[in-house]
């Protein structure tokens, strides 16, 4: 769903500036799962890692999907992202998976936002409260999910591998703090994480069905709340 979303995004990018080919940062990129399939819509996407491992994963995944020649790994992170690339110089920013684990997560949303051209799109994804709290319950450990429903950071105990969560609010403030005109918030895994695996591996269409009822229900405040991860998606102003 992230990606349907975010490929959206783009193309309504590429009609703005009239260029078939954008130019896409994509921090804590990783391994490549949205910097390859962008790149195979033609873009020129620049990945940010602190993990030379991944970066070395990524661009044999490059190699492989025969679009190395548009993809490019770079060693660093958030924080001291214009230490490696161009500020000002991108028309898409993703930051997936990275605000759970920097120490200051309103510099790494103005950092993320500086990168981009005016106009341009920013794509943000982090692990939801609501989720972690839900998740805790159902597994009937009350004491931990009141731990994460009232700690500042949303961890549940000592063993949570999560350093932070958020609530939509708190991400939708963070960008708008960061001069990010909000498009869209979207819950992401409401009911995946909750249903039993052997329920979508064994019933015929059970896979198709829960994700038509993840798109149908990711947009709506009550269930968003309760999602495992929360995606927003905007636009910088002018």
């Amino acid at each position: 769903m992230v990606w349907e979303v975010l490929q959206d995004a783009l193309d309504r990018r590429v009609k703005a500036t009239g260029t078939e080919c954008l130019d896409i940062l994509d921090t804590g990129g990783g391994t490549g799962n949205f910097a390859v399939p962008a790149a195979r819509l033609g873009h020129r996407v620049t990945v940010v890692d602190p993990s030379p491992n991944a970066l070395f994963a990524l661009e044999r995944r490059a190699a492989e999907a025969g679009v190395a020649d548009r993809v490019r790994g770079v060693q660093g992170d958030i924080h001291g992202l214009f230490d490696v690339v161009e500020r000002g110089g991108y028309d898409a920013v993703l930051c997936h998976g990275v605000l759970e684990y920097v120490d200051d997560p309103a510099e790494g949303v103005r950092n993320a936002v500086a990168a981009l051209r005016p106009g341009g799109a920013l794509s943000l994804l982090a692990a939801g409260l609501g989720g972690a709290v839900l998740a805790r319950a159902l597994a009937g450990h009350f004491n931990e999910a009141r731990q994460a429903l009232t700690d500042p950071a949303g961890r549940w105990g000592t063993g949570d591998p999560v350093p932070r969560r958020f609530t939509a609010e708190q991400l939708t403030e963070a960008v708008t703090a960061a001069g990010v005109e909000v498009g869209a918030v979207h819950g992401v895994r409401v009911f995946a994480d909750l249903v039993p695996g052997v329920l979508v591996d064994t019933e015929p269409g059970a896979l198709d069905a829960l994700l038509r009822l993840e798109a149908a229900a990711a947009e709506l405040p009550a269930f968003r709340s309760v999602a495992t991860q929360l995606h927003v998606l905007g636009e910088k102003r002018g």
